[in-house]
C-alpha cells in the first residue's frame, strides 16, 4: 500500500503536523514524513517528538528512521530527507 507523505515546510505548524503523523499512524501503522532544508527539517523533527507524546498516551512507541531521497520540483532534482516513522 503507497502511502502518501507528509510534505512539511519550513511554515508548518509542528501540532498540525504531529496531528497529522499520529492519525496516519493510527490508521496505517507507519507515516512517512518528508522535508527539504534546515528549517523545514528542524519543523519535521519537532513534529515527530509531538506526535511521539500524542502515541505515548495511547500506549504506541514509536521510531523514526531518516533518509535521504531525491525529489523532482519545478524539473528540478532536489535532496530531501525522508523520516520513516512507525510503531516500535
Amino acid at each position: 500500500m503507497e502511502l502518501d507523505i507528509i510534505k512539511v515546510s519550513a511554515r508548518s505548524r509542528t501540532a498540525s503536523v504531529a496531528g497529522a503523523i499520529a492519525g496516519v499512524i493510527r490508521e496505517s501503522d507507519r507515516a512517512e514524513v518528508q522535508a527539504i532544508g534546515a528549517a523545514a527539517v528542524n519543523q519535521a523533527v519537532k513534529a515527530i517528538a509531538i506526535a511521539k507524546g500524542y502515541l505515548e498516551e495511547e500506549g504506541t512507541h514509536i521510531a523514526c528512521v531518516p533518509s535521504f531521497v531525491e525529489v523532482e520540483i519545478e524539473g528540478a532534482e532536489r535532496t530531501a530527507i525522508r523520516f520513516l516513522v512507525k510503531p516500535q
